[in-house]
C-alpha cells in the first residue's frame, strides 16, 4: 500500500499527462507561431489529455524557436493549493505507515528472538530429563538387585520362602484383627442397644402425642332429657302400653326416674342408637302410640345406612383417607357403635392411625399404606353374620373390595398371626397396640359383659320359631319374640322353659335368668264398600 502511494506521488511530482478536466477549469492558449497542438478529451474518465506535438514525435528534427513553443497551461491557484495540501497529507500518511511498519517489524524480530531462546532452553531441559531418566533406571535396577540379594539372605536365614512368609504374616494379622473386631462389635452392640432403646422410647413417646383423643364412653346407657313432664306420661302410655311396645320394637330397656331424664339401656350400641333416634322423633312428633312407635323404629332402621355412611365419612376424613367404596365406608361407620374391651372402636381406630402415621414419617415408611392399613385393621369386628376371627373376616372383606395387597397383609398380620412381611405391617401392629395398651383405654370387665349378653341371645335364637331376642338387666332377663303362625300358646310356654334350661346348661355364671316369650297376633279389618275384609297381621318383633 505504501509503495502504491509513493509511486502515485512520484508521478505527480514528475508531471503527469493526466489532469482532471472539469474541476480544474483549464484554459489552453495557443500561440500564433505554433503550427499545431493536439488535445484529446477522455470522455469516459472525465479528463483532458494533452498530446505531445508532432515535433516531439519526430524527435527534435526541427529546430524549436520561441515562437514555435506552445503556450503553457494556466492553472487555477486555488486548485493548485488544494493539490499541494492533499500531497502533504498523503506524504504524512505514507511516513506514518512506514513508521508503524518498521515498529511492527521490530516487534516481530524481538518475538522471534525470544522464541528462539525458549526453544534452546526447552531443548536443554529435554536433554537433562533424558539424562536423569537414565540415571533413575540405573538406580532402580541397583535397588532391585539389592532387594533380591536381601530376600535370598532372609530366606536362607529363616528357612521360609516368600509365599510361606506371607501366609504366616497374614495368619498373625488375621488373628489380631479378629480379636480386635470382636471387641469392637461387642462395644458397638452395647452402644447400639442403649441408643436403640432411647431412640425407640423417644419415637413412641412423640407418636403417642398424636393419638390423644377426648371421648366419654357410653358402654350400655344413653340418656335423653325430656322437655316436660307430660311427655314422660305419653311415653309410658296407658297401663305402660307404649313403653312396652317401644322396648319390644327396639330391643332396649327404658328407665325413667323422678327427673326428666330417660336412660336407654342395652349392651348393643346399634340398638341403643336406633332407640335414641326413634325416641327423639316421637318426642318431636308428640303422637306416641304402639303403631307410630313401630313405624318410626322401622324408618330409623332404614335411615341407619345414611347414619353409618356419614359416620364412616367423618372417620375417613379425620384420618385423611378418601375415595373408598361406599359399602366399605358404611362398614367403617359401624365403628361408632362397636366397642373392643370397653374402648370405642371409632376412637381406637383414629388413635391407632395417628400413632402409626407418625411412626411411618419418622421411619420413612409408606405412609399411605400404613394409614389405610391401620384404618381397616379392625374392620372384621363389625361383621356379625359370618363365622371366623375378626382378622380373617377383615381380610376376606378387603379382598372383596380389591384393596392393595400391602394393606391386606398389614391387616392379616396386625395380631402377629403371621410373620411381618413389611415395615408397614409392623407399624400397623404398633399403632393398634399403642392405642389399646395405654392406661385407661380398655376394660376387660366390659368386654366379658358384652360376650355374656351376646351368648345369651345366640342361645335363644337357636330355637325354631324365634324371630328376635333381647337381653336385659345384665342378662338376668331375656325377652323372646316368636312367630305366631309357627308357635302357639302352649308351645310358647314350653319354649320359655326349654330356653331357660338351655341357658342354665350353657351359662357359666351364678344367678337367675328370667325368660319371657311373647307371642302376639294382631288383627285388622278394612271396610271396602259394604264388605268387610279381615286379615291376620303378625308381629315381627
Amino acid at each position: 500500500m505504501f509503495n502504491s502511494f509513493l509511486s502515485k506521488f512520484k508521478s505527480l511530482l514528475n508531471g503527469t499527462t493526466e489532469v482532471p478536466a472539469s474541476p480544474l477549469n483549464l484554459k489552453v492558449v495557443k500561440s500564433d507561431t505554433v503550427t499545431e497542438s493536439v488535445t484529446e478529451t477522455d470522455t469516459d474518465n472525465n479528463r483532458v489529455v494533452f498530446s505531445p506535438s508532432k515535433a516531439e514525435k519526430v524527435g527534435k528534427t526541427k529546430k524549436v524557436t520561441a515562437d514555435s513553443v506552445p503556450a503553457a497551461p494556466v492553472v487555477n491557484p486555488q486548485i493548485e493549493a488544494q493539490a499541494q495540501a492533499q500531497a502533504k497529507i498523503i506524504i504524512e500518511n505514507a511516513r506514518r505507515i512506514e513508521t508503524e511498519a518498521k515498529t511492527k517489524e521490530a516487534e516481530i524480530f524481538q518475538r522471534l528472538s525470544s522464541l528462539n531462546e525458549k526453544e534452546k532452553y526447552f531443548l536443554q531441559k529435554e536433554q537433562s530429563l533424558d539424562t536423569q531418566q537414565v540415571d533413575i533406571k540405573k538406580k532402580a535396577d541397583q535397588i532391585d538387585e539389592l532387594y533380591r540379594k536381601q530376600l535370598e539372605k532372609l530366606e536362607n536365614i529363616s528357612g521360609l520362602d516368600v509365599d510361606k512368609a506371607k501366609q504366616l504374616l497374614m495368619s498373625s494379622v488375621e488373628k489380631k484383627m479378629t480379636s480386635w473386631l470382636a471387641k469392637k462389635i461387642e462395644e458397638s452392640k452395647d452402644d447400639l442397644s442403649t441408643r436403640q432403646d432411647e431412640l425407640a422410647k423417644e419415637i413412641l413417646s412423640e407418636a403417642l402425642t398424636h393419638g390423644v383423643t377426648d371421648y366419654v364412653a357410653e358402654y350400655t346407657v344413653s340418656t335423653i332429657t325430656l322437655p316436660d313432664e307430660k311427655i314422660k306420661g305419653k311415653i309410658i302410655g296407658r297401663e305402660g302400653r307404649n313403653i312396652r311396645a317401644f322396648e319390644k320394637a327396639t330391643g332396649v330397656e327404658l328407665e325413667l326416674d323422678e327427673t326428666n331424664d330417660i336412660r336407654i339401656s342395652s349392651f348393643d350400641s346399634t340398638r341403643r342408637e336406633v332407640a335414641r333416634l326413634t325416641l327423639e322423633k316421637l318426642i318431636k312428633d308428640g303422637r306416641i302410640q304402639p303403631v307410630k312407635i313401630e313405624q318410626l323404629v322401622a324408618q330409623t332402621r332404614a335411615d341407619m345406612d345414611k347414619i353409618l355412611l356419614n359416620e364412616g365419612k367423618r372417620i375417613c376424613q379425620e384420618v385423611g383417607v378418601y375415595s373408598l367404596p361406599v359399602e366399605l365406608i358404611k362398614e367403617i361407620g359401624k365403628f361408632k357403635f362397636r366397642f373392643s374391651y370397653g374402648q370405642n372402636l371409632a376412637k381406637h381406630t383414629v388413635e391407632a392411625v395417628k400413632i402409626a402415621v407418625a411412626l411411618a414419617f419418622d421411619l420413612k415408611a409408606d405412609v399411605n399404606t400404613v394409614r389405610l392399613g391401620t384404618l381397616l385393621h379392625d374392620i372384621g369386628k363389625v361383621i356379625n353374620d359370618q363365622e371366623g376371627t375378626h382378622v380373617e373376616l377383615g381380610v376376606d372383606l378387603l379382598r372383596h373390595y380389591k384393596m392393595p395387597e400391602a394393606v391386606i397383609n398389614a391387616v392379616a398380620e396386625h395380631h402377629e398371626d403371621k410373620a411381618f412381611s413389611s415395615v408397614e405391617s409392623v407399624l400397623v401392629y404398633l399403632g393398634d397396640a399403642a392405642s389399646g395398651a395405654r392406661p385407661g383405654a380398655r376394660y376387660e370387665v366390659h368386654e366379658e359383659y358384652l360376650k355374656r349378653m351376646q351368648n345369651i341371645e345366640e342361645v335363644a335364637k337357636g330355637f325354631p320359631g324365634v324371630t328376635s331376642v333381647a337381653a336385659y338387666q345384665a342378662g338376668r332377663e331375656v325377652m323372646v319374640i316368636v312367630e305366631p303362625s309357627t308357635v302357639n300358646d302352649e308351645e310358647a310356654t314350653v319354649l320359655s322353659q326349654n330356653i331357660a334350661d338351655k341357658l342354665e346348661e350353657e351359662a357359666k355364671w351364678a344367678g337367675q335368668i328370667k325368660v319371657t316369650v311373647i307371642r302376639e297376633l294382631r288383627t285388622s279389618s278394612t271396610i271396602i264398600g259394604s264388605k268387610i275384609n279381615k286379615s291376620a297381621v303378625k308381629n315381627d318383633g
